[in-house]
């Protein structure tokens, strides 16, 4: 003779078919009995900015919004914390690129323009906020960069992070209200 399951350990039964379902569990559910009832508990912990503050590769372009152009910008950063890199044509944020430290990255499809160079450096990148969140230094180059393809020649800069004995860049300290996030 068959039993039928009902009251308390039927739901259980049902509960775990469910959590087994959604890949809650990854053992079956004990069997119930008509005389027993147990309980089934799932504790899931979620950090809210865990996947927000994972760390890039190097290289990842975090913002695209003017390339297509045949210049390219090699960014070198000898530096013992990452860097993010932004171009700014006027006062539209063109592209910005990720790059970690002791690392080279290089962003290949720079329109022709003139462009203002910022950089900011620290640790615990933001994806979400696109701003490092432990100790971020802001800053940019004094010098602007020009962009301009050629019959004749494609335009090229290459370009450090970290401070170069003999090096022809200087930079200013900025706001981080001021930095192009």
């Amino acid at each position: 003779m068959k039993r039928l399951l009902e009251g308390p350990a039927l739901r259980t039964g049902v509960v775990a078919a469910v959590a087994l379902a959604g890949g809650l569990l990854s053992a079956p559910p004990a069997v119930a009995s008509a005389t027993t009832a147990a309980t089934v508990t799932t504790s899931v912990t979620l950090t809210a900015d865990a996947s927000a503050l994972a760390r890039p590769r190097n290289g990842t372009i975090l913002y695209d919004r003017i390339s297509g152009g045949q210049g390219r910008l090699k960014i070198k950063n000898g530096a013992a914390r990452d860097g993010v890199v932004a171009l700014v044509r006027g006062k539209t944020k063109a592209i910005s690129i990720y790059v970690r430290a002791k690392s080279t990255a290089t962003i290949t499809d720079v329109r022709d323009g003139t462009y203002r160079i910022y950089f900011t450096t620290g640790t615990r990148f933001s994806t979400s906020k696109g701003r490092f969140t432990r100790n971020p230094v802001y800053q940019r180059f004094n010098e602007k960069l020009k962009f301009r393809t050629t019959a004749t020649t494609l335009p090229g800069w290459s370009l450090t992070l970290h401070t170069v004995r003999g090096g022809n860049a200087r930079t200013t300290g900025v706001s981080p209200k001021d930095f192009p996030a």
